[in-house]
């Protein structure tokens, strides 16, 4: 037996359900949805990758590029970008952009409407470029594919282009939480880096979503952190000049980053894909012959570093190398991520600082691992200008509540002389802007981007033919709406206020028709909007082209052409300065 049809108006219905449902506890339901989701993604891009570096790295041991003969890391990372350049090559131009930029643009351009066919190429190119040696790391891809989980998903059950956005941070948080068994630093993360606002309306679904990631994380990996973190404790005050200097050093060594990164970015426009990408394979395969360490995510090496097994200049070596190696692979369009990258350049960095000062001071009894954690956190702070993500994946990583002091010093100092001394910003927002994206955002913005459409506009609408007799518009009166609208298309109708209505009744005594758009009145001309749409979408499109007003469809359904309501510009001011009657 067939399942009943449903009518235009019960699909109608259905959808203007689905869109209002960004109440808190529905948000929270799908923000758990969603970690599960993503963190199920991740596990299978984390598996894939790790089966594969097991099949053929010494040991079975994921990290062990170093055990390589010469040549093999030489030829491996050229092959790699020269596979991943082609099949990019060969993929339409729109579904070539990936990563965390990406994600970015797609919530400031395109209501958080993440393609799918992006995220399949990011899976690919990223597991190819790591699994052949590339100095990237997999946190960024996996930002990407966490929010295309919480996309898809909203996608999927129409929700607004507001509850959309909360949805992708929470695949955002679910996919940093599962990568590094971090619950907090992903929501943190979320907000400051991706989404730039704290929205507490979002806190709750963001938060169970990267809860979610994290225990389908522990399923699979079981709950031991990112790194062997060894105990570490801060030996005396007297240590604080040294924690100091720390943060200073690696805020030189973030912005010689972000300035190298911004280098190989501009060199890269204008050039064929699969050049720019073998390029950058021979390029880090050059590096990796006289520094094998910076091959892969180089997780090994961080814990290396932190247990005080690398000697001071190698750990230089590696800052060095590693630096001009990433940048060169990312600023030449290898699709893998900067995090892991600067979290290794920081804790070699670290290391190696605490060791020269434990050799010059006898005052220095904290351990090498304490100043490469440090470094880590200022590193990353530094980078993404993001200092209260990076403390919290500090505190989080080492559970340890003795890291906070010198870790903030570190990170605030670090971030300090990269973004005031040498003028850098986050390097997402960098990349950005070198892909002629604006990023300027207002608290205006902000607050109306929260707001769906469907609380913001009048529902006291009726749409009517043209063309009304003198009883079919007595009946319509007697409803007392607001606003009629006729002369509906898909994208215009014309708007009438009903006192204009009434007057040409009452003038016509009762009788003959009455032709809406002949009879003495002021029309406005409205523009269709999407039901899923936010208040700031609206303003934007009333102030672009300098409309008077707009009546909202819902274009998911076309069978279905109903007007569910008008928006003024006035009635999307009124909800931007009463913000607490919208909640």
């Amino acid at each position: 037996m067939k399942p009943p049809r449903l009518t235009p108006a019960m699909r109608q219905r259905l959808h203007a359900r689905m869109v209002g449902m960004d109440a808190l506890w529905h948000l929270a339901l799908f923000g758990v949805l969603c970690g599960l989701l993503a963190g199920l993604v991740i596990v299978a891009f984390r598996l894939l990758i790790e089966s594969v570096q097991m099949s053929f790295l010494a040991d079975s041991n994921p990290e062990n590029y170093e055990a390589l003969a010469w040549w093999w890391r030489l030829l491996l990372p050229i092959g790699g970008g020269l596979l991943i350049g082609l099949v990019f090559q060969a993929t339409r131009a729109q579904s070539r952009s990936v990563g965390v930029v990406h994600v970015m643009e797609r919530l400031a351009y395109h209501q958080a409407n993440l393609p799918l066919s992006n995220a399949i190429m990011q899976f690919f190119g990223a597991a190819v470029a790591i699994i052949s040696g590339h100095s990237v790391g997999r946190e960024g891809p996996a930002v990407h594919l966490g929010a295309t989980a919480g996309s898809r998903l909203a996608q999927g059950l129409h929700l607004s282009n507001s509850s959309s956005r909360t949805l992708v941070a929470c695949g955002v948080a679910a996919a940093i939480a599962a990568s590094f068994n971090t619950p907090l630093a992903g929501v943190v993360f979320a907000m400051e880096v991706v989404l730039m606002e704290y929205v507490l309306a979002s806190f709750i679904p963001v938060i169970l979503a990267a809860v979610a990631a994290t225990i389908v994380s522990r399923i699979f990996f079981g709950d031991a952190p990112a790194f062997d973190v060894p105990p570490m404790q801060l030996g005396s005050m007297q240590e604080i000049p040294y924690v100091l200097l720390l943060g200073l050093v690696v805020g030189c060594i973030a912005a010689l980053f972000y300035y190298c990164l911004r280098y190989f970015s501009a060199v890269a426009k204008g050039r064929p894909l699969w050049q720019r990408t073998t390029l950058a394979g021979l390029l880090v395969g050059v590096c990796a012959v006289f520094v094998p360490a910076i091959m892969g995510i180089g997780y090994d090496t961080v814990n290396g570093a932190m247990l005080g097994q690398l000697g001071i200049g190698l750990l230089l070596l590696i800052v060095l190398v590693k630096v001009v190696a990433t940048s060169a692979a990312l600023g030449l369009g290898v699709p893998g991520g900067l995090i892991g990258p600067t979290l290794m350049i920081g804790a070699c960095a670290g290391a190696a600082l605490g060791a020269l000062a434990a050799m010059l001071s006898p005052d220095v009894t904290s351990s090498a691992g304490h100043y490469a954690m440090i470094g880590m956190g200022a590193m990353m702070g530094a980078t993404l200008q993001a200092p209260l993500a990076a403390l919290i994946a500090l505190l989080e990583l080492t559970a340890n509540p003795h890291i906070i002091l010198p870790g903030m010093l570190a990170i605030v100092s670090a971030s300090l002389v990269s973004s005031q001394v040498f003028g850098t910003r986050s390097i997402f927002m960098m990349l950005g802007e070198m892909r002629g994206l604006n990023y300027q955002d207002s608290p205006v913005a902000q607050a109306l981007r929260r707001i769906s459409v469907m609380k913001g506009m009048d529902r006291e609408v009726v749409h009517c033919p043209r063309q009304l007799g003198a009883a079919e518009a007595d009946e319509i009166l007697r409803r007392q709406p607001h606003w009629l609208v006729f002369d509906c298309d898909k994208e215009r109708a014309q708007v009438l206020a009903p006192a204009d209505l009434a007057r040409q009744l009452e003038a016509a005594g009762g009788e003959g028709l009455i032709d809406l758009a002949a009879i003495p009145a002021q029309r406005a001309e409205a523009l269709a909007i999407d039901m899923r749409a936010s208040l700031q979408e609206a303003l934007q499109l009333l102030r672009e082209r300098q409309a008077e007003m707009l009546y909202v469809v819902n274009r998911a359904d076309p069978d279905c052409c109903a007007v569910l309501g008008v928006l003024t510009e006035e009635d999307i001011e009124e909800h931007y300065r009463y913000p607490a009657t919208n909640a």
